[in-house]
């Protein structure tokens, strides 16, 4: 695009007025399968919501929620609530119905969108907070329709300045507490305007969208970034099973998409690093560089086919992409891209294009967004990272203590997060300051490096790391499918055979513990390590809930007879 910078104000409200003009007739926000909505439409569409919105009796500040899968619909309902000069809440569709009713509540929302599929979830919200089905915008009650079908008010067209609230997002966290974060117009839209040169789309482009919109991730990125751009958004609308996704990928052709690294560790170890290691000799090949880089290669073209053969950009963030993930996409030649940010920065700190990916980096620091390393280890260079821009919040809803507490005293964000940056600018992160072990003198261990090394071995689902009085402990999730689909023995239903599997993964874990060891500094070496037999609980960005398992009392020495 030649003019990136048209927006003469930085607010929701003026990039969908914008946009539904410059690009009228272009498709916007598409449901696969379906006819495309028009930038048109979602204009018009989303200004007759704005108004129903303010014959419910919702004024300039009021805050509304959105509780829907990705649809059409969404982006609409999100538009509408700024156009009626209101805050948006969004709610990620994971959230149990309590979590639900408490973000309703604290939020103090007066209306919220909400799918038919997800409409339980909100069975017992205040009777006072007015429900508006997403699916056709209908309405149940009865005398809030009345209203509606009043033509005693006229349209009210609220201005939005840049520094209004735009939203409220409630975080889904690994610590186990959910804050809302504040973000301005100015922070959701200049972050989607700052980040729009990365993806290299352009007007009539297609991008397929398959994270959250309540997250901020898919939200900023996913959705305004692509708006602003004049690309089109096709959504699945329902969960992006293989079954769903992959037909999808062939018919939309996505040019970009974003996604948790989860979705791609999938895909190369459950599909193509099995495919490598059923052939003996290629499995021993693989082992030698040179031979990998071929074999990725090849099925590297492959994967391109799988994604519809046009992508240019896969964004990937939310979470840590495994090293050995992230080589074969480097070998692979897929285009891939790793962001990095938080929602209280809108949420992009730094990220790049996919032409200048450098391995294990998250990219460069993002334009008008400033980044200093605080506190830096004079040896390594690590510190916190610390950030200052117009996409960083406003601050914590209801919450001006814990706001206090994020901001050093001359006013940077504080991530919470440890990296360094390079001469070249390429930011690098480390892990959470709160995970970070402390070895017998002193040395600094990241148990994100370590899960990554445990992660890549066989039958490893995922792992967690951490300190237990002194000693580092890692509770490893194995893939117990897989391993009774690999060998026969194990598949009978004797009590011999089940003998033969718990002693098979009493073995494997420690074979598994020996490897990793042999990979790490003798002060990272992990001191024991347990099986995890329940999948881990994760966010909806799909990385693990810390807190539920550092704390666990049951990880007894009397475990490991078993």
């Amino acid at each position: 695009m030649s003019d990136l910078k048209r927006l003469n104000k930085l607010t929701v409200q003026n990039l969908i007025k914008t946009s539904s003009e410059k690009f009228s007739d272009l498709p916007s926000l598409v449901l696969v399968g379906s006819e495309p909505v028009t930038f048109k439409e979602v204009g018009r569409k989303s200004l007759e919501i704005a108004f129903m919105l303010q014959k419910m009796g919702l004024k300039k500040g009021s805050h509304a929620a959105i509780l829907s899968e990705n649809i059409p619909n969404w982006g609409i309902s999100y538009f509408a609530v700024s156009l009626a000069g209101c805050v948006v809440v969004p709610i990620l569709p994971d959230f149990a119905p309590h979590e639900v009713e408490n973000i309703i509540k604290h939020a103090d929302c007066e209306a919220v969108f909400v799918s038919e599929k997800l409409r339980y979830k909100v069975n017992e919200i205040d009777p006072s907070v007015k429900i508006i089905l997403i699916d056709d915008f209908s309405i149940e009650d009865k005398e809030v329709l009345k209203s509606v079908n009043s033509s005693d008010i006229e349209f009210t067209d609220y201005e939005a300045e840049e520094d209004d609230i735009a939203s409220i997002i409630y975080t889904s966290g690994t610590t186990g507490q959910s804050k809302g974060v504040m973000l301005t117009n100015r922070n959701v839209v200049s972050n989607a305007v700052d980040s729009s040169p990365i993806p290299e789309m352009v007007e009539g482009d297609r991008m397929l969208s398959i994270l959250p919109l309540s997250h901020t991730y898919e939200c900023s990125l996913g959705f305004l970034l692509p708006v602003y751009i004049g690309a089109a958004v096709y959504y699945l609308g329902k969960p992006p099973t293989p079954t769903v996704l992959l037909p999808a990928l062939v018919k939309v052709k996505p040019v970009a998409m974003l996604s948790v690294p989860l979705l791609i560790e999938k895909i190369y170890r459950q599909k193509i690093l099995k495919t490598f290691q059923k052939n003996i000799i290629i499995k021993s090949l693989y082992s030698f560089p040179p031979v990998r880089k071929l074999l990725n290669k090849a099925a590297g073209k492959k994967l391109m086919k799988i994604f519809g053969g046009e992508i240019i950009f896969y964004g990937i963030g939310g979470a840590k992409l495994a090293a050995d993930v992230e080589k074969f996409l480097q070998e692979a030649h897929f285009p891939y891209a790793i962001g990095y940010g938080l929602t209280e920065t809108s949420p992009l700190i730094a990220g790049d294009n996919a032409k200048n990916t450098v391995f294990r980096s998250t990219g460069r620091i993002l334009q008008n967004v400033n980044v200093r390393i605080d506190n830096p280890d004079p040896e390594t260079g690590v510190g916190e990272i610390v950030v200052k821009g117009p996409n960083v919040m406003k601050g914590y809803y209801k919450n001006p203590e814990l706001t206090k507490e994020v901001f050093t005293e001359d006013g940077w964000f504080k991530t919470g997060d440890l990296g360094i940056l390079n001469e070249k600018g390429y930011l690098y992160i480390k892990g959470r300051i709160k995970n970070l072990i402390l070895g017998p003198s002193g040395e600094n261990i990241y148990p994100e490096s370590i899960e990554g090394v445990i992660n890549s071995c066989d039958f490893v689902e995922d792992s967690v790391v951490f300190d237990s009085k002194g000693k580092i402990v890692a509770l490893v999730q194995l893939n117990r499918d897989e391993i009774i689909a690999k060998f026969e023995e194990f598949k009978k239903d004797a009590a011999e055979s089940k003998k033969q599997f718990q002693e098979f993964l009493s073995t494997h874990l420690a074979d598994v513990k020996k490897k990793v060891n042999s990979q790490l500094n003798s002060f990272s070496r992990i001191n024991e390590m347990f099986e995890q037999t329940d999948p881990f609980e994760k966010t909806p960005t799909k990385k693990i809930k810390r807190f539920l398992y550092i704390n666990k009392k049951e990880h007894k020495k009397e475990d490991k007879k078993d």
